[in-house]
């Protein structure tokens, strides 16, 4: 079957809740384990977001979220979100989503500056984001308590710089 990107509906909620219910995805995220599906709810209710979502079989198995900043000196910037469900780890979906999210930041959504934040550790999105063009802006240190620990978080971005 093929994968479908395609933007997010209100009933896409019950298989992103699910996503978010395995600990290998919120280790990643700067949120706690066990969220409740109206936790995760609420992640998706802004107006102003543009989400995305990758299906696969009429099953929702990741998404990214372009969160559009609402300060108006800032509005060519936004910050990006994404999750993929572990069974799909490594299978292109991450790929495909940050593909249709770029193209739409680039060419339909007049953004400039596409930002992040990432755990060091996690090399297999550090390697995503730089095949896209994201580059290593700093580090905030001992900013996220994760697994009984303080973590350090790199901030990525990336500039579509009209020529």
């Amino acid at each position: 079957m093929k994968l479908n990107i395609r933007r997010f509906e209100q009933t896409d909620v019950k298989d992103l809740a699910e996503i978010y219910s395995y600990p290998s995805v919120t280790e990643n995220t700067s949120q706690v384990p066990f969220l409740s599906s109206s936790d995760v709810e609420k992640f998706f209710q802004s107006p102003t977001d543009y989400i995305l979502v990758a299906e696969l079989d009429n099953k929702v198995i990741g998404h990214v979220s372009l969160i559009l900043s609402n300060k108006p000196r800032e509005k060519h910037s936004a910050s990006l979100a994404i999750a993929v469900h572990p069974d799909s780890h490594g299978k292109g979906v991450g790929r495909k989503l940050l593909t249709e999210a770029i193209n739409q930041a680039d060419n339909w959504l007049n953004l400039l500056r596409l930002e992040l934040e990432v755990y060091p550790e996690n090399e297999a999105a550090l390697s995503l984001y730089e095949k896209f063009g994201f580059q290593i802006e700093g580090e905030k240190k001992s900013c996220s308590f994760k697994a009984g620990k303080f973590s350090n978080l790199l901030i990525l971005a990336r500039l579509n710089i009209p020529v």
